[in-house]
């Protein structure tokens, strides 16, 4: 996220393109110049920037890109994309409990489906491994609503044993939240997780969903 103040968009240190700053990542370098995923912006030091893409991140230190971003010697330990999707999956399982906190969410298929038919919502939640076919009943009743399927964001991008968790519930598939601050901020957050994943075009619309063939 950009500081206060500061500059919002930057170059990336792979592709030397400009980017808005809340499609990139941070990087800087902790006093034993190792390479640190600055994912707030807001950690002290010189920092270069890098699209927010696994591809992106994979490829800047296979060609030891981060020494000549920070014109020095650094250190980047291994799997650090991974421990990147680890921290962006985090944050927003994070955010998820939060907006659970503040009752904006809905869990299970029947309250789900209650739900589209009258609440005002900012998204459908699925777990990704499960059944297809519930899914697709909740898109035909967001179709039978808004006239269109993809009327509501539909995040699938965490297994049920990682919804579970996050809403201290037992065996999450079928979600919704309500809309709100934290919806929104949750939104934002599971977007910059698949975007990372996926790779897919960091000026592209917020949290873009594939269609499932209804």
């Amino acid at each position: 996220m950009p500081r206060k103040n500061g500059p919002v968009e930057r170059h990336c240190l792979v592709s030397r393109s400009v980017f808005p700053v809340d499609r990139m990542i941070r990087f800087v370098c902790d006093p034993d110049a190792r390479v640190v995923p600055d994912l707030k912006g807001d950690l002290p030091g010189r920092g270069v920037w890098v699209i927010a893409t696994r591809d992106a991140v994979e490829e800047a230190e296979r060609k030891r890109l981060f020494s000549r971003g920070f014109k020095a010697q650094v250190t980047v330990e291994p799997g650090l994309a991974d421990r990147i999707e680890a921290l962006l999956e985090e944050r927003a399982l994070s955010s998820l409990s939060l907006a659970r906190k503040a009752g904006l969410v809905v869990d299970g298929f029947a309250s789900v489906e209650a739900s589209i038919g009258g609440d005002t919502l900012a998204c459908l939640v699925e777990a990704r491994d499960g059944a297809a076919d519930g899914r697709r009943k909740l898109l035909q009743a967001v179709k039978r609503r808004f006239g269109d399927s993809e009327a509501l964001p539909l995040v699938a991008s965490f297994d049920a044993s990682q919804l579970s968790l996050a809403l201290g519930r037992g065996h999450v598939i079928h979600a919704c939240l309500k809309s709100g601050r934290a919806s929104t901020g949750f939104l934002e957050r599971a977007d910059r997780l698949e975007r990372f994943r996926t790779g897919r075009d960091a000026k592209a619309p917020l949290f873009e969903r594939a269609d499932i063939g209804l």
